[in-house]
């Protein structure tokens, strides 16, 4: 996707789309700006609707529209469509020429992620108190999970105490 400078405002982003990606991001934006609580704003080069952090995006692609949730994991038995993407617990809804979301669903999930922001805080903030995964710790098909070591650890550790121990023994008996 080719750079290009960030709108000026919400208004200015829409009025720079044509088509069919226009439509739908004014038919998003329509219902989403009647969640009471939420700030629109242009942020990181598409619309962002904050209410303690960030709840949700509407980003505009060549190809693609994404109506997006920094919580969405956990509206996806709201809204099966929602795919977990990036961090966070962002999922998105990837809409094509002739996909919509009706105004009353995107209604319904502004205001369920609105209600997740302001009961559990930023969803940013969160993220910083979970562990970073790094090369080595990332799971992989092949490798265990964190937990499987830690538990392999413990085990190994109880082991080698136990065989100490009976070592010692061994000693005094022998």
């Amino acid at each position: 996707m080719k750079k290009t400078t960030p709108a000026a405002n919400p208004d200015a982003y829409v009025a720079a789309l044509t088509g069919w990606r226009r439509k739908c991001v004014e038919s998003l934006r329509r219902a989403v700006r009647t969640t009471p609580g939420l700030e629109e704003e242009v942020k990181w080069g598409h619309l962002v609707y904050l209410a303690n952090g960030p709840v949700l995006l509407i980003r505009a692609e060549d190809a693609r529209v994404l109506f997006g949730f920094w919580r969405g994991r956990r509206l996806t038995e709201i809204e099966p469509r929602l795919k977990r993407s990036g961090k966070y617990e962002m999922a998105t809804i990837e809409l094509r020429e002739g996909d919509t979301v009706k105004p009353a669903m995107a209604k319904r999930l502004a205001k369920e992620a609105t209600a997740f922001n302001k009961k559990l805080g930023d969803p940013r903030d969160a993220a910083k108190h979970e562990p970073q995964k790094t090369a080595s710790t990332k799971k992989s098909p092949t490798m265990k999970s964190r937990t499987s070591k830690t538990t392999a650890k413990v085990v190994k550790k109880k082991q080698t105490a136990a065989r100490s121990s009976a070592a010692v023994k061994r000693k005094k008996l022998g």
